[in-house]
């Protein structure tokens, strides 16, 4: 796999990723909770920016959690066509739930996340005062969008770990970088002025469409690696 092919692989792995909903919904909570207090838009800002570090931090952990732990099993290049396959077939499972489940089946943006961890991020951004607590909050809502995000990261680690060494920290980087951008766009977006209810009406209103457009691209993301990984070279083609 050349390296252009790799990294578009990456890019295209951490845009599914900025598609997903969770650490954008803690967000708006996040802020429409600090100024529904009447805090200044500096401040609003600095906790959404500490967020969103928190987020990257998280990411640039498990991201490259993963990568070590192949590297540990398989060695840095001698990755098995079967874990591939595995890899593929958990992007592609991850792909149809998504298109089924993601969204709950009613008013709102309500994610089909536990209750319990639903109403846990919303306490926890309902009581976030401090940078510290905000980027806490980055963390914990990674962690909680992991079963819809690791698959997306295992392709990205797998395809990082053909690369040389420096391409691979450029390609970890990309990946950090593209899957913040739904957050960064939404901060801007706050700062610029535009209210959290238009934000959030046209986050309803588009629902369907970004729940199709990220179930189809892990679909099409985990169809493409198997084909140009898997049977390619089990083939012999490359």
């Amino acid at each position: 796999m050349d390296i252009p092919s790799s990294l578009a692989i990456v890019a295209l792995a951490a845009a599914i990723h900025a598609s997903f909903q969770i650490t954008v919904s803690v967000l708006t909570l996040l802020s429409g909770h600090a100024i529904g207090a009447k805090r200044s838009q500096y401040n609003v800002l600095r906790l959404n920016w500490s967020f969103i570090g928190g987020t990257a931090t998280m990411t640039l952990l498990i991201l490259s959690f993963i990568s070590l732990l192949l590297i540990h099993l398989f060695g840095p290049i001698d990755v098995p066509l079967q874990v591939w396959a595995v890899a593929c077939g958990l992007v592609f499972g991850i792909g149809v739930a998504v298109w089924l489940f993601y969204f709950r089946k009613e008013k709102g943006t309500k994610l089909w996340i536990p209750r319990v961890l639903a109403e846990h991020l919303n306490d926890r951004s309902k009581a976030t005062k401090h940078s510290a607590e905000a980027y806490s909050l980055g963390l914990t809502s990674v962690i909680a969008e992991l079963v819809f995000i690791v698959p997306s990261m295992l392709i990205s680690a797998l395809v990082l770990l053909q690369l040389p060494s420096a391409w691979q920290l450029f390609g970890i980087a990309l990946y950090v970088v593209i899957s913040l951008s739904s957050l960064v766009v939404v901060s801007t977006l706050i700062g610029g002025g535009h209210s959290i209810s238009k934000i959030q009406k046209w986050r309803e209103e588009n629902k369907g469409f970004l729940q199709f457009a990220a179930g189809s691209a892990l679909v099409a993301l985990g169809f493409f690696v198997y084909i140009y990984k898997v049977v390619a070279e089990a083939s012999g083609v490359l």
